[in-house]
Parts: C-alpha cells; sequence; structure tokens
C-alpha cells in the first residue's frame, strides 16, 4: 500500500484539529467579552451607559452620537477604527488559515517521501484509522449438506474458522442459494441445478461473523420472484445485509452502505452470470443487477462514491472451474476501478483464480467455494478468508488465508500445503506475488 497517502490524511486530521482549536478559542474570547459586557450593563444601569457613551463618542466603544441624522457620520469616529482593527484581525486569520491550505497542498504533493508505516510526524497509525473488511467464495448452506447441518448444528461449518469471521469489522460472501419455504423452482431444459435454502441456517452464519451477503449470481430466482423477496426478508429478519436484487433495477443496483469507525463502506453486487435476460432486474422488473456490459455498474459505482468513503463491488463473473481468466474479467475490473472502485471481489468460477493490482487498487478474480459441498476435491476444496484493511482513502492492504474445506468444514491449511497453495496463486496473479504469511505485495 502506498502509506503515503495516509500521511497526507493524517496531516489533513491535524490541520482541521488545529484551526478547530483557534476557532473554539476565538469563541471563547468572544463570549467573555459579552458575559463582561452584560455585566458592566447590569451593574451600572442602562441610562449611565447612554450617559457614558455620549460623554466620549469617540472613545473605544465606537457609538455614534445620539442624533440619528449623525448616523452617516459612524465611519469617521470609532467604529470605522473598530472595523479597521476586526479586518486586520480576520485578515490575519485568513493568511493563517491560507498558509496552513497551502500546507495541505504542499503535503499532498509530496507524496511518496516519508515512512510509509507513520502518519503524521512519525505518529504510527492505528487500527482506528483502518476498516478490517474481510471476504469468503461461494456459499452454499444447506443443499449438499443440509443433512449434516441437521445432526451436527447449523453452526458446524464454521467452527474450526470463527477466529477469522469474527475478527473484521465486515464480512461478506456470496450466497450461491435463495432461502425461503416457498417459491416455484425454475424449468428449463438448459438448467442443470436449481438450488433452494432454509431460513434455519441464516442464524448460525450471523453468529459465525457474516454482515452481508451478495445476492448477484446466477442461481438468485432459482425460486423465483417470490423466493428472492423472501431471501431479502429472511436475511433482514437475521441481520445480514444483501444486495443485488430487487423489485426493480433501483433496487438492485443500489449501493449496501455500512458505517464502520467513522468510515462509509458501500457494497455493489452485479452479475454477468444470468441464466435468462427476463431475470435483469429493470424498471418495474425484478430480478438481478446485470454486468454484461459495465453501463449500469459504473453508474452505480459512481453514485456511490459519492456518499461512500470505500466502494467494494462484488461480481459473478468468468467460468465454471477454470484458473484462467475469461477475457473481460480484466477489462470490466479495470473499468470499475476507474469509475471509482477501491475493492472488486469475484465469484462464481468455484475454484480460486488470481490477484491484480490497477491504480493502487486490488482485484480479487474468484474466491472459490467456502461453504458448499461435503469433500470436494482438489481445487474445489481449495478455499480461504481474503482480509483487506483499508484506510479511509481506499487503499488496501491485502492477506489471504488458505484453507481447505473437509467434511463441509473450511479448516487452515498446514503450513507445507498452504506454501504450494500460495506460490500457485502467485503463478496465476497479474503482477503480484502472495507471501508466505499470505500478504499480497505488487511486483514493481
Amino acid at each position: 500500500m502506498s502509506l503515503s497517502r495516509m500521511q497526507t490524511y493524517q496531516r489533513r486530521k491535524s490541520s482541521r484539529s488545529t484551526k478547530n482549536r483557534r476557532r473554539f478559542a476565538t469563541s471563547l474570547v468572544i463570549a467573555g467579552v459579552v458575559l463582561v459586557g452584560a455585566g458592566v450593563y447590569l451593574s451600572i444601569g442602562h441610562s449611565d451607559i447612554l450617559s457614558l457613551f455620549h460623554r466620549d463618542a469617540k472613545s473605544a466603544t465606537g457609538l455614534a452620537s445620539e442624533n440619528p441624522g449623525n448616523s452617516g457620520q459612524e465611519e469617521k469616529n470609532g467604529i470605522a477604527g473598530d472595523r479597521e482593527e476586526r479586518n486586520a484581525t480576520e485578515e490575519q486569520t485568513d493568511a493563517g488559515n491560507e498558509t496552513e491550505e497551502a500546507q495541505e497542498q504542499e503535503a499532498g504533493a509530496n507524496e511518496g517521501t516519508g515512512n510509509d508505516q507513520e502518519g503524521t510526524a512519525g505518529t504510527p497509525l492505528t487500527d482506528e484509522d483502518l476498516v478490517a473488511l474481510s471476504f469468503t467464495g461461494d456459499l452454499l448452506p444447506d443443499e449438499y449438506i443440509g443433512d449434516l447441518l441437521k445432526t451436527q448444528g447449523y453452526d458446524y461449518p464454521y467452527r474450526d474458522i470463527l477466529l477469522y469471521l469474527s475478527e473484521p469489522d465486515v464480512l461478506a460472501g456470496n450466497l450461491e442459494t435463495p432461502i425461503t419455504l416457498r417459491g416455484t423452482p425454475m424449468e428449463h431444459e438448459n438448467l442443470e441445478y436449481v438450488y433452494r435454502g432454509s431460513p434455519d441456517v441464516l442464524p448460525a452464519m450471523a453468529s459465525a461473523g457474516f454482515d452481508v451477503f451478495s445476492l448477484a449470481n446466477n442461481h438468485a430466482m432459482d425460486q423465483g420472484v417470490e423466493g428472492m423477496l423472501d431471501t431479502k426478508a429472511y436475511l433482514d429478519e437475521a441481520g445480514i445485509g444483501n444486495f443485488g436484487t430487487g423489485s426493480n433495477d433501483v433496487e438492485a443496483f443500489a449501493p449496501l452502505v455500512k458505517e464502520v469507525r467513522g468510515m462509509k463502506v458501500a457494497y455493489i453486487g452485479v452479475s454477468r452470470v444470468i441464466p435468462f435476460a427476463e431475470l435483469k432486474a429493470d424498471r418495474n422488473v425484478p430480478g438481478i443487477a446485470e454486468t454484461y456490459d459495465t453501463t449500469r455498474a459504473v453508474k452505480a459505482i459512481q453514485k456511490a462514491e459519492e456518499e461512500a468513503d470505500i466502494v467494494v463491488v462484488m461480481v459473478h463473473w468468468g467460468k465454471n472451474n477454470e484458473e484462467e481468466l475469461e477475457p473481460y474479467q480484466s477489462r470490466f475490473a479495470k473499468e470499475y476501478i476507474d469509475a471509482g472502485a477501491d475493492l472488486v471481489i469475484g465469484s462464481h468460477p468455484h475454484v480460486l483464480q488470481g490477484f491484480e493490482k490497477y491504480k493502487n487498487r486490488w482485484i480479487a478474480y474468484s474466491l472459490g467455494n467456502f461453504i458448499f459441498s461435503k469433500n470436494p476435491e482438489g481445487k474445489f476444496g481449495e478455499t480461504g478468508v481474503l482480509d483487506a484493511h483499508c484506510n479511509k482513502l481506499g487503499e488496501c492492504e491485502l492477506t489471504f488465508h488458505p484453507m481447505r474445506v473437509v467434511d463441509a468444514q473450511p479448516v487452515p491449511m498446514e503450513e507445507e500445503e498452504a506454501a504450494v497453495l500460495l506460490d500457485r496463486l502467485s503463478s496465476i496473479s497479474y503482477g503480484v506475488r502472495v507471501s508466505a504469511d499470505g500478504r499480497l505485495t505488487a511486483e514493481k
């Protein structure tokens, strides 16, 4: 991360604090003068004060003659001097503020210098300066592991990794199934899989640490509009935010904004994998936020950037079971970032894909499966939790924690297996190295 921009941010915070202290001190002085004046007024009486003012119209009070006809002469009396003095004071204050603003501009112009790990005057950055965002791969609780959950408990999949799920400020995943007890299963000769999940799975997911789910994927409408709307209602009841579907395109493309540590984080969900065109959300048409081109996604991102400090785009794309990217994935990701996205997190291939850094912003092309089937083999069982520690400027440091699914439970990999996976992730990434501790660094 280029934390020199963090230094600029810290300097600006310090500068604003200095200005506020000065304004507060000035307010105290003015309040004191008013109180003293009120005390004098009450102690010597209104008529005595007028007499005093009349005896010396050119005194420090600067009051004009009692004769209204002489009010136009006030500039010749004490008010003129008082205004000149006040104007001089204001000019000095303005000059001081201009100097501070110039120092802020200079700090911005000098990005890239100094200690990248420290803020103003060498003060180390603290956790309060960063927000912790974490992400998992695809979640399909209940479909293939429903019987196991009923016997072992709905919290069973998360027991070995609660530390990874509970620590971040916001944990997000892609929910790959409708949650409903109703709905009509979608039928078509080209549909091989149609999913449905029970609302019983949600309380354990919320307790494990999940805060938000993207619903923008090819299974969101597996149980029709009724199932999609039920999903949103059950998630709301469980206290899990959701985005990427809606009763119309305005709702489907609307960001979910979470406020954490004084920062606003906006989540947008879009999908380039939608079984039928009629399932795309449109004006007065319920459905899924689509991104078969980037037009509507870009508009949503630009709008979200206006109200949020950090914009996260969770996108369903790519080709099933393939580590290699589809040509459009890199292009779309960069267009999202150009529009204002700070993190682009992909899903759908069901295997891990590589990472890329573009304009100091990160792309994770696919995080594979997370909670899906019982004992997936080979690459289908490789998964993990991706941590992003981000500042208010949208700059993030990423760490990937490698895991393997065993009996429907993601468990941290042993050191040797983890090293092999992280090396492979480096080899399929784009100018990015994943180190032995999981940290992502962009090659220069």
